[in-house]
């Protein structure tokens, strides 16, 4: 078992190599906070909690971050599994320190669902995070690799999970940030825990040949460095065999086995000057012969996530292909460490340029208007995949996602461009509009004034999220009426096809719930929604398939004592008061509970008090769970909104929030923009750096309320929300 002692070393080697000016006065204070706080917690193989956090800022000293970042390192999980709070730690090592341990707090709270909505809600995190302060996705990807290093004293499932996560979002993730060789060793370990028959397979046969390749990359990089030294030119030139998931990648895509790959080598030359790159190609190609279509130019034109190289892939005597890399040390850096090594270059405040953090902004733009499903697959596509680069008529380079059209071109452009679009040239040459875009095509788009914006088709053309989330929005709002008929087209032959009769739809009761499931205020709103593209049909039935289906044909109730809600016979045959009807009582006292304050559209049940009539609660309020209880079971009644003109009702949410100023000021101004009447607004200060803030107001129905609820969440500093419990 590895030791405090080993990994406290390894991590100063680690930051006397790669950060020499680091304060490490600061730095063995973060180690001995740490260690006290996490004293009594162990690793799952048993091992003291501090080597994770030794280990995690070791790997994060070897991007060649900054003494912040380290401190962050090292504290990452205070906050969250200690009793250390945001100001304890502000008030020792700084705010920015505090800020990075809470930013990466965050990211670890928003472990990923199984849900596409709340995969989409932890990825918008996770980018705005990047946006503040690209320093905290660097720590949480440094925590992700010493977890995955370690995933062996994982369960079973635990390993699965946490192993697809990463080859969804963090090996990506890296491979955006240009962190090429954590990439690697993210993929490699995910593939030994998904694919343990296929690792395994590769891994007998590159050890079986180890020697043979040695022998070969041996000849090959001698024959280099012969050469170069010859010619006066300072290199550093090595081979590798390329890594396991790539072997892997290759065999899947190629549909072959492993003995029938021959690109397999990789070679580095790795020079001092960008002229020197060039002539170094030029004896590469003297040397072996040339595989033609196989030469890349990342110099001249950088890939988005910064990387530069000279990439061909050449034949030796011996008759095997093999692939050369061509770089300055600089660009080598950036490669390996990507945006940590660029850091270590510019020393911008927040690691890195506007421009560096343009693709970020788009994927943060990008979520509007888009299921969620639709943007986290779109969204492997525009930050996961491979790109390709084309030209404006003016010798602009615009990168776009591998297969894109003229279409995407258009929209990354501009959307005004996008919209006036009625064809394009491709290299001076009227080109079909879903036309694959090829690396170095000269791309012009040909405008109209009268263009009457773009077609439906383009939505299934286009390759980029961003051109479709474009496209989307100028259907949402020049197009409604439009949409609508189109929408409820789709929808009603999407019911049709499944057998759902929408005659259901009219019911008044159950129309507010189905639209409640779906999150429409009003079936215009959801047909708009399909015929825009924010929504699919077979989506949208999906969702409430089982409940129009009981509807048709209604199941027993395993529970006679508390049905979930009256038929429309039996609500007709009561009175409502204060807009409740209630089953099998007529006329009697109705009052809605201080502890739940029920509207319009929660789920709601009755109790029956003594002496005051009938007590109205929501079905998850604490003080309605022991209705099953069969001591009181008699005591509960059905309960059921009535189809009534809206009145306003009282309800109150609890705010959790960061402490600042101004804070409860943005509160009051959040309600007084949503017109709604503020009976009470109070807050107070939590240990920690927290406050509550308490609001009573009133609204018309759950729907008011959820989007008063979403406003308030929106407000910065804001952390969460809940209904009031008294």
């Amino acid at each position: 078992m590895e030791t405090f002692a080993e990994h406290y070393a390894s991590m100063c080697a680690a930051i006397n190599r790669y950060m020499p000016g680091a304060d490490m006065g600061a730095i063995d204070r973060a180690v001995e906070y740490a260690r006290e706080k996490h004293k009594n917690q162990k690793r799952k193989d048993g091992s003291p909690y501090i080597i994770h956090p030794l280990a995690v800022a070791e790997i994060v000293a070897e991007m060649g971050l900054d003494t912040d970042a380290i401190l962050g390192a090292l504290l990452h999980d205070c906050i969250e599994d200690t009793d250390a709070s945001h100001n304890d730690i502000e008030a020792i090592f700084g705010p920015t320190a505090a800020e990075l341990v809470e930013g990466v707090t965050k990211l670890t709270r928003a472990n990923f669902s199984s849900t596409e909505q709340a995969q989409m809600e932890n990825l918008r995190k996770m980018f705005m995070a990047m946006s503040k302060d690209i320093r905290v996705v660097l720590i949480k990807i440094a925590d992700r690799l010493h977890n995955m290093r370690t995933m062996q004293y994982q369960t079973p499932e635990k390993q699965i999970l946490k192993c697809r996560e990463t080859m969804d979002i963090y090996a990506p993730l890296a491979h955006r940030l240009g962190m090429q060789k954590i990439k690697w060793e993210l993929e490699d370990i995910a593939l030994r825990y998904l694919e343990p028959e296929a690792y395994n397979q590769i891994m007998t046969f590159l050890n079986a040949r180890k020697e043979q390749d040695q022998a070969f990359m041996n000849a090959i990089q001698e024959k280099i460095t012969t050469r170069l030294s010859t010619m006066g030119i300072r290199n550093t030139t090595y081979g590798r065999i390329k890594h396991v998931y790539s072997i892997y990648r290759k065999m899947q895509a190629q549909g072959k086995i492993i003995d029938e790959l021959y690109d397999l080598y990789a070679f580095r030359v790795i020079v001092d000057t960008i002229p020197n790159c060039y002539n170094v190609l030029g004896h590469i190609h003297d040397l072996f012969n040339l595989v033609p279509g196989r030469f890349k130019d990342y110099i001249s034109t950088p890939k988005p996530n910064m990387y530069q190289s000279l990439h061909t892939t050449v034949i030796g005597s011996q008759g095997i292909p093999f692939e050369v890399q061509i770089r300055t040390w600089e660009m080598h850096e950036t490669a390996e460490y990507g945006i940590a090594a660029h850091w270590k270059y510019k020393q911008g405040a927040a690691g890195g340029t506007e421009k560096d953090f343009e693709w970020v902004r788009r994927l943060l733009e990008s979520q509007q208007d888009t299921d969620a499903e639709d943007y986290v697959h779109s969204l492997k596509i525009d930050m996961f995949d491979d790109e390709v680069f084309v030209f404006t008529p003016r010798g602009k380079i615009v990168s776009l996602p591998a297969g894109s059209t003229p279409i995407d071109f258009a929209y990354a452009i501009h959307s005004g461009v996008g919209n006036a679009m009625v064809g394009a040239k491709v290299n001076n040459r009227i080109s079909n509009i879903d036309a694959t875009l090829q690396n170095g095509d000269i791309v012009e788009i040909l405008t109209s004034k009268t263009a009457k914006g773009p077609s439906r088709d383009w939505l299934n053309i286009c390759k980029s999220n961003q051109a479709r989330t474009k496209i989307k929005q100028w259907f949402k709002k020049e197009r409604r009426d439009e949409n609508i008929v189109h929408g409820k087209a789709s929808f009603e032959a999407e019911m049709k096809r499944l057998g759902l009769p929408t005659a259901v739809l009219a019911d008044e009761e159950l129309s507010g719930h189905l639209l409640k499931k779906l999150a429409f205020d009003t079936w215009d709103d959801m047909y708009a929604a399909i015929g825009y593209g924010g929504l699919t049909a077979a989506k949208a039935v999906g969702r409430i398939r089982e409940d129009v289906s009981r509807a048709v044909k209604p199941v027993p109730e395993k529970n006679p004592a508390m049905p979930l809600r009256l038929t429309p016979e039996a609500a007709k045959s009561r009175h409502a008061v204060n807009g409740v009807i209630v089953e099998d009582i007529d006329s009697c006292m109705i009052k809605f509970s201080k502890c739940c304050t029920p509207v319009p559209g929660d789920p709601i049940v009755g109790f029956i008090t003594k002496g005051f009539g009938v007590s109205i609660h929501r079905t998850d309020c604490p003080n309605a769970q022991n209705r099953n209880d069969p001591r009181q079971a008699a005591r509960w009644v059905r309960v059921h909104w009535a189809n009534q003109e809206e009145q306003p009702f009282d309800t109150t949410l609890e705010l959790e929030c960061i402490t600042r100023d101004g804070l409860l000021l943005d509160v009051a101004t959040a309600m007084t923009t949503a017109r709604l009447r503020v009976k009470e607004l109070n807050g107070k200060d939590l240990p920690g750096g927290r406050s509550v803030f308490t609001v009573r107001f009133e609204v018309k129905n759950v729907a008011e309320l959820v989007a008063v609820r979403n406003r308030l969440m929106s407000i910065p500093d804001v952390i969460s929300s809940r209904r009031g419990q008294n």
